[in-house]
């Protein structure tokens, strides 16, 4: 009897054995999933997010680009003063120095040209952005009158490539590029 009870206490112990292993491999696939699922989750959720911050900035930028177009291209010779600080409002760096050094002899060429000058329809496209810089391309329909058009509107196109970058909470121009600008070789 000795030996029938000895072959019978390991027969009786190998189930729950093989239980308690399935359970624990069931709880860790369980853990494992749920982890990965998180991680997963964790990560959808900050490429979602950061989708969210890159239109934003885009849209932003895109913004800012139309409305400094149309700065650029709205002045009146009589009344340069505001025309000059809404310029420099929204520029910064390399832009806003050069356009500092050279509005002296702007300010003289419009005044002797009497230039006045309306912005009419502004386009504007994001080339390429991040959170914190852009390049946007502008196409400004304007009106321009002078002393050459004996004061009469003529219609124009004004091209511009500028680069944004973002300081605080607003989009300012840190450099403006134009066919129009460009220096004779």
């Amino acid at each position: 009897m000795t030996d029938t009870d000895e072959s019978t206490t390991p027969t009786a112990a190998t189930p729950s054995r093989s239980r308690n292993r399935t359970t624990s491999i069931v709880v860790a696939l369980a853990v494992a999933f749920g982890i990965g699922g998180t991680a997963a989750g964790g990560y959808f959720g900050w490429q979602h997010h950061r989708a969210g911050e890159l239109d934003r900035a885009r849209t932003e930028a895109r913004a800012a680009a139309c409305a400094y177009g149309s700065v650029l291209s709205t002045y009146n010779a009589t009344d340069l003063d505001a025309y000059f600080a809404a310029v420099l409002d929204r520029a910064t760096g390399d832009w806003k120095q050069e356009f500092e050094s050279t509005s002296a002899d702007l300010r003289e060429v419009l005044i002797q040209g009497r230039v006045q000058s309306t912005a009419g329809t502004v386009d504007c496209a994001i080339a390429t952005s991040d959170t914190d810089t852009a390049e946007a391309i502008v196409v400004v329909d304007q009106s321009i009158a002078s002393v050459g058009t004996q004061q009469q509107p003529r219609r124009g196109q004004l091209s511009i490539t500028l680069s944004l970058t973002k300081s605080g909470d607003r989009w300012l121009t840190s450099k403006v590029s134009s066919p129009l600008l460009r220096p004779a070789p």
